[in-house]
C-alpha cells in the first residue's frame, strides 16, 4: 500500500538521488508531499518562513526518507525534520502520529565506503560498521533500538536485523532504488509498533 511520503536531504548534493527516488516511487509518486520543481523558492525568506512551508508539507505525511550524503550533517533543516517527523504535532484539531523514517545511504564516488565498512566475524556473520560521526545524533540514537534480548539477528554475535534492529534503517541507495516500497512499508511498519524501540525524538 502506498503511503505519503517526505524527502528530507541536502539540495546542494543530493538533488539528483532526490529525484530518481521519486521517480522509482512510480505511480505511487502522487502520494509524495515533498518538494519538486513546482514548489516556490525559499531561498530568500526567514527562517521562520521556511519552517512553516516544510511543516505544512510533512503533517499529512506517515514515511520520511532522509537522503544521508557525504555533507548531510551541515545542512541547517535535516535534523529539525527528522525531529518534527518523529514527534506528535498537533494542529488545529488534528495530530499527526510518528513517522516511520528510512535512510537512503547516497553512493558516493561510486561506493559507501565514506560512511559503512563491512567485515565478517569468526562464526562468518557479515557486519556492518557505520561512521556516526557523518550522521546527525538523532539518526545516532534511533539506530539499534530495539528492545528486547531476542532483537539481534544473531544472537551469538549480538547482531542487528537491518530492516528491524534499528528504528532508522539506512539502506544503499541502489538497494532502494530497487524496491522503494520494501523500505517504504517498514519504515511503516514499525511506527505502528514504537513500544517495540527505544525511540529519541530529540536533536
Amino acid at each position: 500500500m502506498a503511503r505519503k511520503t517526505f524527502i528530507s536531504y541536502k539540495y546542494s548534493e543530493a538533488q539528483g538521488l532526490r529525484d530518481k527516488i521519486v521517480e522509482s516511487l512510480g505511480d505511487d509518486a502522487v502520494y509524495y508531499r515533498g518538494e519538486t520543481s513546482e514548489s516556490p523558492d525559499l531561498t530568500d525568506t526567514t527562517a521562520e518562513n521556511i519552517k512553516k512551508n516544510l511543516k505544512d508539507m510533512m503533517f499529512d505525511t506517515s514515511v520520511t526518507i532522509v537522503v544521508v550524503s557525504p555533507n548531510m550533517v551541515k545542512s541547517k533543516w535535516i535534523d529539525w525534520e527528522i525531529e518534527y517527523s518523529l514527534k506528535e504535532i498537533t494542529r488545529e484539531d488534528r495530530t499527526s502520529a510518528t513517522n516511520g523514517v528510512v535512510g537512503v545511504v547516497m553512493k558516493s564516488n561510486g561506493s559507501y565506503d565514506w560512511l559503512a565498512s563491512s567485515s565478517a566475524n569468526a562464526d562468518g556473520c557479515s557486519v556492518r560498521t557505520i561512521d556516526g560521526n557523518k550522521l546527525y545524533a538523532i539518526i545516532n540514537n534511533n539506530r539499534y533500538n530495539i528492545k528486547g534480548d531476542d532483537a539481534f539477528a544473531c544472537s551469538h554475535c549480538k547482531t542487528y536485523d537491518r530492516l528491524t534492529g534499528s528504528y532508522i534503517s539506512l539502506i544503499n541507495e541502489d538497494l532502494f532504488l530497487k524496491d522503494p516500497g520494501l523500505y517504504i512499508e517498514n519504515a511503516y511498519e514499525k511506527s505502528k509498533n514504537l513500544d517495540q524501540y527505544n525511540i529519541s525524538k530529540q536533536r
